[in-house]
């Protein structure tokens, strides 16, 4: 059936180190393609406690769409597992350059486990099995090289703003029916947030006016998020805006 499934909602170091929520990443069932983003700590053991269980040896593909630890710690593991253990070259990676060049997060000798590298840019359009992933715009407001992306399926365009603070042109880059947003900040004037390359509350509220779409997903939380509570959160956007909006929560599904 197809879907997404939230295998972590954690943001910012504190959260994933801590654990207070999950760091597992996206998983996608589209069109009988699977897709991971984002393998952050726990990724394998949250795949695998899933219910129903979350095969890695299935997956079609995966997206890291920035080299930072929570979003890569378990990239390796994955692609072990997703090539059985190396016995079969099978799956494609796409990723930015600074992670796998230079100090890279993905292990040379993982690689020729894989059908495919696919080096992310702005622009690039790639297919996996039946669904085709565009990466529309380089974050530039964030430490490391990052990409947001856009999954078109059967079902209509699934688009994710991963980290980055607030930029013009974000609106036009990711317009489509399902939008989902890292949301690691509550109050943007809290001086004391050193996180300043994310988006907040009022960024979020902001990006779903101007989308537009017919849901909207939170989720990549931060502490001062998890303190706001994230489901009122959502529900007093939905209130605002007349989307859909939902707080996604460690091991959700969303059937599609």
């Amino acid at each position: 059936m197809n879907g997404i499934k939230f295998l972590g909602t954690a943001g910012a170091r504190h959260v994933v180190t801590r654990q207070l929520r999950a760091s597992g990443g996206i998983w996608y069932d589209l069109d009988g393609t699977r897709i991971l983003v984002d393998p952050g700590p726990g990724t394998l053991v949250r795949a695998l406690s899933s219910r129903p269980k979350l095969d890695p040896s299935t997956l079609d593909g995966i997206v890291l769409s920035h080299r930072h630890i929570d979003h890569t710690s378990d990239a390796n593991i994955m692609i072990e597992a997703m090539t059985r253990g190396g016995t079969r070259r099978r799956g494609t990676l796409l990723a930015t350059s600074d992670s796998l060049d230079d100090d890279p997060v993905v292990l040379h000798y993982l690689r020729r486990h894989l059908e495919g590298i696919e080096t992310i840019s702005e622009g690039l359009k790639h297919s996996i099995g039946r669904i085709a992933l565009e990466f529309p715009v380089r974050h530039v407001h964030h430490s490391v090289e990052t990409y947001g992306y856009r999954i078109l399926w059967s079902g209509g365009t699934i688009c994710h703003i991963v980290d980055t603070r607030y930029f013009q042109g974000l609106s036009d880059a990711y317009r489509g029916n399902v939008l989902i947003l890292n949301v690691v900040l509550h109050d943007p004037e809290d001086k004391k947030v050193r996180f300043i390359d994310h988006l907040n509350l009022n960024d979020a509220r902001t990006l779903i006016g101007e989308i537009g779409p017919d849901m909207a997903i939170l989720t990549h939380f931060g502490l001062t998020m998890l303190r706001a509570n994230p489901r009122e959160m959502a529900s007093a956007i939905q209130e605002e805006t007349g989307v859909e909006v939902v707080a996604a929560y460690d091991g959700m599904r969303c059937a599609l």
